[in-house]
């Protein structure tokens, strides 16, 4: 099936299936208990000091770890020391991740790539997706970090976040495949157009079921986090 017919199937958990008291955002644990439940899983990737991909929101450690100061300052082995908050859960890195699930979902890597700094996680990333054999994409709110996938990864399938009608505006630099929207853009004129001309467009995060049946009819599918639709 393609990735446009994964996109369409079942929900997509944010950063895992996680929650307080439980997994942790983005860790291994959460990535299992996705693959369990058969949802798709967006996750987050960041690129270390000595150049390795690791799957993290965050710019910065201390919403996640006991430690503070710029995520992209740590090397791999620093970060990988490190355990995510109130669990025994370590960051993990993208390869190991793309292992664990093992092509049992769709899995969305969003490139959280400054502008300006685009080119090694991007080559990174398209390295390990173009070698991985499970239905996988990449997503980001940098549209220059998506074309530098289109790249280092011509086949790899491309989603541009858009939070604002503006960020519609680098659809087409971006090169991205399908779009990837708020919840209150989704509805919007322009985003119903770009459904209408055959790409998909999802939409997050879905944090409630009145979230969910208002965004539902608007879009091919949904991120959520927080509940189980």
């Amino acid at each position: 099936m393609s990735l446009q017919g994964r996109l369409l199937g079942r929900p997509i958990a944010h950063r895992g299936l996680w929650r307080t008291g439980g997994p942790p955002e983005n860790s291994l644990a959460a990535f299992e208990a996705t693959c369990a439940a058969g949802y798709g899983i967006e996750l987050d990737v960041r690129l270390t000091a000595d150049g390795e991909a690791v799957v993290f929101h965050d710019e910065t450690l201390e919403r996640i770890t006991s430690e503070s100061g710029l995520t992209e300052e740590r090397t791999l082995d620093e970060l990988t020391a490190l355990r995510l908050l109130g669990s025994d859960q370590q960051v993990p890195t993208l390869e190991q991740t793309l292992a664990l699930i093992g092509g049992r979902v769709v899995v969305l890597v969003e490139l959280k790539t400054p502008p300006g700094q685009e080119g090694a996680l991007e080559a990174r990333v398209a390295a390990l997706l173009t070698a991985y054999a499970g239905p996988c994409g990449v997503l980001s709110f940098n549209p220059d970090a998506l074309a530098c996938i289109a790249l280092h990864g011509p086949g790899l399938a491309r989603g541009l976040n858009a939070r604002t009608e503006q960020a519609l505006d680098t659809l087409p630099a971006s090169k991205a495949h399908f779009l990837s929207v708020s919840q209150e853009l989704a509805g919007h004129e322009r985003a119903q157009d770009i459904r209408g001309s055959g790409r998909a467009v999802i939409a997050w995060t879905i944090r409630n079921r009145a979230e969910w049946d208002r965004a539902g009819p608007l879009v091919d599918n949904l991120i959520f986090e927080g509940f189980t639709p």
